[in-house]
């Protein structure tokens, strides 16, 4: 099986469909050695997946992905090695989901004025109650068979200049970068090949993260094809940026062909001449403290 890490992956704490100890028993039955939980905008299921991995003997990093708005675009950002209590974080956090929190009734509202009534309440079903995606909305629609797939969903219905599109009013990159580095975490930029940037632009977002003190691309991840792999890979060298890798993964039920995740345990390896972000970790981990209550860490043995 597949034992290069897996950086990142979501649960119920934010869209993923399982709750973060059930992630982490599918990573360790899948053979991935060590595990990053990065929820969008949220590190509410940390301490669930730190227990699950601690009693697996599974090396894990708590993380987060962090919604930004940068150049008039949404780019995410991952965050490995995170401390969760930190109060920079958990501010900044709590901002965005208090965002998140009115952006999801304000797409319930122009939903119904297309004649989808009780849309929001049909997503906020399908979530946690806490946070409220798009991806929510999106499988709600597919339950009810307004589209086919999810992806269909977000084509029709959840993306600029249709019904249900709300734009994001996310952290800028400098918040998002500073709440990772204040926290003792790594920034990561987050499955960069789709956001669909000229070459121009992708090294003005990359020169402006490494000033901030962003350190590493996801190289490999769920939504980007062997080529991108490879594109990627050049970019990070020659930026001097760590490469990350990570599934993306949301859940077992769906595939590459209707969502942007492939499976847990399937990456493919970095290319050649990447130096892995988690090249210099201690026995190749943080750990986040599972049975400690203050906060900490400690290396895999």
């Amino acid at each position: 099986m597949n034992k290069v890490p897996d950086l990142h992956t979501h649960s119920t704490a934010s869209d993923g469909t399982l709750a973060p100890a059930v992630l982490v028993r599918r990573a360790a039955a899948a053979g991935v050695g060590l595990l990053a939980l990065t929820d969008h905008d949220t590190t509410a299921g940390l301490v669930e997946a730190a227990q699950a991995a601690a009693e697996l003997g599974l090396g894990f990093v708590p993380g987060v992905e962090i919604s930004v708005t940068w150049a008039g675009r949404t780019i995410h950002v991952v965050g490995l090695g995170v401390d969760h209590t930190h109060p920079g974080l958990t501010l900044g956090l709590a901002g965005l989901l208090a965002f998140r929190g009115w952006r999801a009734e304000e797409m319930g509202r122009r939903l119904a004025k297309t004649g989808i009534e009780g849309a929001y309440a049909g997503a906020r079903a399908l979530s946690n109650g806490l946070l409220i995606g798009r991806t929510h909305f999106a499988r709600m629609l597919v339950q009810r068979r307004v589209a086919v797939t999810e992806r269909d969903v977000f084509k029709h219905f959840l993306v600029t200049g249709k019904p249900g599109y709300v734009a994001g009013d996310w952290a800028s990159l400098e918040q998002a970068v500073g709440w990772i580095r204040d926290s003792g975490g790594q920034a990561v930029i987050a499955h960069p090949a789709r956001y669909k940037l000229t070459r121009t632009k992708l090294l003005h977002l990359i020169g402006r993260f490494r000033e901030l003190g962003g350190v590493g691309l996801e190289v490999v991840c769920g939504s980007h094809a062997r080529d991108e792999a490879f594109t990627y890979a050049r970019h990070a060298r020659e930026q001097r940026l760590l490469a990350s890798a990570g599934s993306d993964f949301h859940g077992p039920q769906l595939t590459l062909s209707t969502q942007p995740w492939i499976d847990l345990g399937r990456l493919a390896a970095l290319p050649d001449g990447c130096t892995p972000i988690w090249h210099d970790w201690p026995a190749a981990a943080r750990l986040f403290p599972a049975a400690a209550d203050a906060p900490g860490r400690a290396a895999v043995a």
